[in-house]
């Protein structure tokens, strides 16, 4: 399945989305995330690292969704261990939020070695 054309540029001009991660027989996490695109493929990462429940629940189970301007749009999880194409997601996080003193936070460990790529499911 492939994004529509509109889609990943609304989702990376929204400010931050909600992710929203199930798990078979426990209460879906709901995490408000920041969101990037490079060359219109769509990127998170958990500020938290490894521990941020939600980027664990999406690393086991591989799929939930994000909200975004009153849309829910169902995604898989794709990790991506890539130094280049985190060089970018690192450049596009600080052009994207660099008004943010939480910006040094997105672009090194333990933060970038959560990122993930956003596919529509």
């Amino acid at each position: 399945m492939t994004w529509d054309t509109a889609t990943p540029r609304q989702l990376a001009d929204a400010a931050e989305v909600e992710v929203v991660v199930p798990a078979p027989g426990r209460p879906e996490v709901r995490t408000p995330i920041w969101i990037v695109a490079v060359d219109d493929t769509l990127y998170v990462r958990s500020w938290k690292g490894e521990t941020g429940i939600w980027y664990r629940r999406a690393r086991r189970h591989g799929t939930g969704s994000v909200n975004a301007a009153g849309r829910e749009h169902h995604v898989r999880f794709t990790a991506v261990d890539e130094p280049d194409t985190n060089a970018r997601i690192d450049e596009a996080y600080r052009n994207k939020y660099s008004q943010s003193t939480h910006t040094q936070t997105m672009t090194r460990p333990p933060a970038t070695t959560t990122t993930l790529r956003l596919d529509p499911a």
